[in-house]
């Protein structure tokens, strides 16, 4: 299963119609919501057979070791369908790719403010990220460190979080704040029993965490994340592809039962789905201008639109379309005076996915 993840980032001074007031499940935390726009869940039955995949000699790992990355591209075939299908596959991508390195989880937008927050899952794991009272970004996994009960829910602002069990408080430091009932319990110390901290960092208007190493500080310098998360197209997607001036706009999210690498696959085809499925979009477009280039980390492709007629040949106003895909589920679009942008979260996959 698969959750889509899309922010939508438009000109400034656009502003999103008809927010939807969220409320707090629970009525005990110090988390007070804001508005956002209601979520969108699209569900598609498909029960593919997993029986096919128990073997030794087709574990994963054996699986991944038959890959031949310098197969010439005229040479190669399609991965088998375990790898689309399989939770023992999925959860080695999840150890191998979702854990390691940087993933894109929010708009700096979202956290602004001190006091604000906005929460989220990976795989299994959830995490809070939130600017506290003195500004600082911070990023924890959103569990509390007593019974393992989630913490804070959706988005929203608040000087600290309550947990909903046993009213343990944190507050956006992350350090324990309120431990109830604990009188008399020995060698208890309130220092050793905060939340858990993840790597957080900004790159352009985006939110970074990385799940990997330990937060020993929790500001990274953009340079080095720019680097490590997009390789040599970093300062070619600062320059040419990611518009700061752009204003957030809104957040929405659409769970779709396919396995993440499927929607990858289509986003990634280069233009060849578009004059069959996306008529419209195509008839405006130079389809004979595609290009994609590939980099170590990140795939760009390129399209020409068609003429606009009494304007100049603007760049993004209808001139130009630029289609980013940062490797493993990242994506970035610039096209007429707007930019999205698509995360794509892969979750437990259940026995009747």
């Amino acid at each position: 299963m698969a959750t889509i993840m899309t922010m939508m980032i438009n000109p400034i001074n656009l502003q999103s119609s008809n927010p939807k007031k969220t409320t707090n499940p629970y009525p005990n935390s110090c988390i007070k919501h804001t508005q956002s726009l209601k979520s969108s869940l699209i569900i598609n039955t498909h029960q593919p057979n997993h029986s096919s995949f128990i073997s030794s000699q087709h574990s994963p790992l054996s699986l991944v070791q038959q890959f031949n990355p310098n197969i010439p591209i005229q040479e190669a075939i399609t991965p088998p369908s375990s790898w689309y299908t399989s939770p023992e596959f999925l959860s080695l991508e999840l150890d191998q790719v979702f854990f390691k390195g940087w993933q894109a989880v929010g708009c700096t937008a979202q956290v602004q403010e001190s006091n604000s927050f906005f929460t989220g899952r990976l795989g299994n794991v959830e995490y809070v990220v939130c600017r506290d009272e003195n500004g600082e970004l911070r990023a924890f996994h959103n569990v509390c460190r007593h019974h393992a009960s989630l913490l804070a829910f959706g988005s929203g602002k608040g000087t600290c979080f309550t947990c909903p069990y046993h009213g343990w408080t944190y507050g956006l430091n992350g350090a324990l704040l309120k431990a109830t009932r604990i009188t008399g319990v020995k060698n208890f110390n309130v220092k050793e029993f905060g939340l858990v901290p993840l790597r957080v960092a900004v790159w352009g208007p985006f939110v970074l965490l990385n799940l990997e190493r330990e937060a020993v500080s929790q500001q990274g310098c953009d340079d080095d994340v720019g680097t490590e998360w997009l390789g040599s197209s970093s300062e070619i997607l600062s320059t040419n592809g990611v518009d700061t001036s752009l204003s957030y706009l809104c957040r929405r999210e659409y769970t779709i039962e396919c396995n993440w690498k499927v929607f990858c696959d289509n986003y990634l085809d280069g233009g060849y789905h578009v004059p069959f499925a996306h008529k419209d979009l195509a008839s405006g477009l130079k389809l004979d201008s595609y290009s994609t280039t590939v980099y170590e980390k990140v795939s760009i492709q390129r399209c020409d639109g068609g003429e606009v007629q009494g304007q100049e040949d603007f760049d993004r106003l209808g001139s130009k379309s630029l289609y980013a895909f940062i490797y493993p589920n990242f994506m970035v679009r610039a096209m007429d005076g707007h930019q999205s942008s698509t995360s794509i979260r892969t979750t437990t996959m259940q026995s009747d996915f």
